[in-house]
């Protein structure tokens, strides 16, 4: 796997949200070696949860297909675990702390260890409840926490976090649910700015409103990659999806696909 976070020379990476089970319940890691070879530079899997509070509609209705499917925690560690024959790149799963805490964070953990996930993001687990209970588990199955960043985040929360992260620090664009547009005035490029000047010793990741080449490029004059979720998951809701997938990773980001 690759270690692209702590390294200078890459810049303005690209990470791609989607739902596992979604379209099809057993397309998630075909999805994730597509987008390995349109170019994406690393992954982030949403595992489906019942109340996705912080989801926009898209994201939403994909998660309600996934468990229709019949998608769950456990059905998709057996998936995965065939998902380092075929990406090299870093993949992280996203969820809601409910079906962590059912599942057994240690077992969660350790699934994710061996499937070779290397961290998570679970935006509704507290801080202090990851500190006070959970730490010791992430850091011995060797997963990353990656902790949120809002534009009302104090700045002592905010080293804190960087204290307690080994591998990026996810920035919201603004408070509101995935899949609006991001704003770029300049109220949201001083939130940005800011951070930037905080001199963080983990890189930043800007999502929530990132949807094409533009604000992609934007997002990351300020951090060292954005994330797209929305416009890539109503992209799977074509029936051939296959193919548009090189051109929406090149779209964004200019490059040209690896060869299959």
């Amino acid at each position: 796997m690759q270690n692209i976070f702590n390294d200078e020379s890459q810049n303005r990476l690209l990470s791609i949200y989607y739902t596992a089970g979604y379209p099809t319940l057993d397309s998630t890691v075909s999805i994730a070696e597509k987008l390995e070879k349109a170019g994406a530079d690393f992954l982030e899997i949403g595992f489906p949860y019942s109340d996705p509070v912080a989801d926009g509609p898209v994201i939403q209705h994909s998660s309600e297909v996934a468990l229709k499917n019949g998608m769950t925690l456990k059905l998709l560690f057996e998936q995965l675990k065939e998902l380092r024959e075929k990406v090299s790149i870093p993949v992280f799963l996203m969820g809601y702390c409910n079906p962590v805490l059912q599942y057994g964070v240690e077992n969660f953990c350790r699934d994710c260890q061996q499937a070779g996930i290397n961290g998570v993001i679970i935006p509704d687990l507290p801080m202090y409840e990851y500190e006070d209970l959970y730490q010791n588990i992430f850091h011995q199955y060797q997963v990353s926490n990656i902790f949120l960043v809002t534009p009302q985040t104090s700045e002592e929360r905010i080293r804190k976090i960087d204290r307690l992260s080994n591998s990026f620090i996810y920035l919201l664009s603004s408070n509101a649910t995935t899949g609006k547009d991001l704003d770029v005035g300049n109220q949201t490029e001083r939130y940005f700015q800011r951070l930037k000047d905080m001199k963080l010793k983990n890189p930043l990741v800007i999502g929530f409103g990132i949807s094409d080449r533009f604000t992609f490029q934007k997002a990351t004059n300020y951090a060292k990659g954005a994330i797209i979720g929305s416009a890539f998951v109503r992209l799977l809701e074509a029936e051939n999806y296959e193919h548009a997938i090189t051109d929406f990773v090149q779209g964004i980001k200019g490059k040209i696909a690896k060869s299959v």
